[in-house]
């Protein structure tokens, strides 16, 4: 598997905020990796040093091989960031045809509307298009110059769901065409749909590396909610991974099996009322791997370069 980006011991302050810390990573091609993490840890500051937007503070980020900062290292990468901007007086299909412009094979314009879900946009006036459609058209050119990798910073802001799911399949198709695509979002359910590998971080770290089941795994976090006066000895049944005391008495268990989780406890006969089951938020989720918001995180199987 050839390593298409590495970024090796990298350190991105702006001021006193650390947004990258010590981050090691590679990515091989012909897989969809997933950066998955809450807004602020650092998601989009690692793909603007693999762009060659930014330089690290410390450490070094590679590009096929060489600098990003590079155009030449730049040739094979598309990217589509948070932000959609385009020519509000164009027509969609002269948008594809100008970006296509600047590459020696790009990829036809038809069929690139019709795998990205909007064929009958190609006649419309980029200005007339709702936010939605901007940004999956905007995706879309990120893949016109049959690019090796492509990042794309949280893709599906703004759609819905069938669109999601359009964008979602276009992005696999892009993928087994021989495109390595790296993907950020902090939504589990678009990095559970797409990728192969999963990184996620926090807090500007690596706080796991290593494919898809494993991760779900560790972030898939349930919390019961429930009112007792035993709390120890709910947080003492083998699948309670950490426990927090609320405001208003009651306590939250974070659990990794709900089910099994609520039969423990019936059977446990430990009284308890007013019960309540819901997933963790993946924010929750890292600060209970981690120990709490101040503590150190910790890598969790990590694979390095799979």
């Amino acid at each position: 598997m050839n390593t298409l980006a590495r970024l090796e011991h990298v350190t991105r302050r702006f001021g006193d905020v650390t947004a990258l810390d010590n981050v090691s990573l590679e990515i091989g091609s012909g897989r969809i990796v997933g950066l998955l993490g809450p807004n602020g840890a650092g998601k989009s500051t690692l793909l603007s040093l693999l762009q060659g937007l930014r330089r690290p503070t410390s450490g070094t980020v590679e590009l096929f091989g060489g600098s990003p900062g590079d155009h030449h290292n730049r040739r094979m990468l598309g990217c589509t960031p948070q932000e959609t901007a385009l020519p509000p007086t164009l027509r969609v299909g002269e948008v594809l045809d100008y970006v296509g412009a600047h590459f020696e094979n790009p990829a036809p314009k038809q069929e690139l509307a019709e795998q990205f879900g909007f064929a009958d946009l190609l006649r419309r006036q980029t200005g007339s298009l709702s936010g939605g459609q901007k940004r999956r058209i905007s995706v879309a050119l990120a893949f016109v110059g049959r690019p090796k990798l492509v990042l794309l910073d949280e893709p599906t802001t703004g759609l819905d769901v069938d669109a999601r799911k359009v964008l979602w399949a276009a992005v696999q198709a892009q993928q087994a065409a021989g495109a390595t695509v790296v993907v950020t979002s902090h939504y589990l359910e678009e990095i559970e749909a797409l990728a192969e590998r999963v990184v996620v971080i926090g807090e500007g770290r690596v706080l796991a590396d290593d494919d898809l089941s494993s991760v779900l795994e560790q972030v898939g976090l349930r919390m019961l909610r429930l009112t007792t006066e035993h709390p120890d000895a709910v947080s003492a049944l083998p699948e309670v991974v950490d426990t927090r005391a609320e405001e208003d008495g009651a306590h939250t268990f974070f659990v990794r099996d709900a089910d099994e989780a609520v039969r423990a406890l019936v059977h446990s006969g430990v009284p308890f009322h007013g019960l309540s089951v819901r997933g963790a938020s993946l924010e929750e989720a890292f600060l209970t791997l981690t120990g709490g918001a101040g503590a150190q995180p910790v890598h969790l199987n990590a694979k390095g370069s799979n």
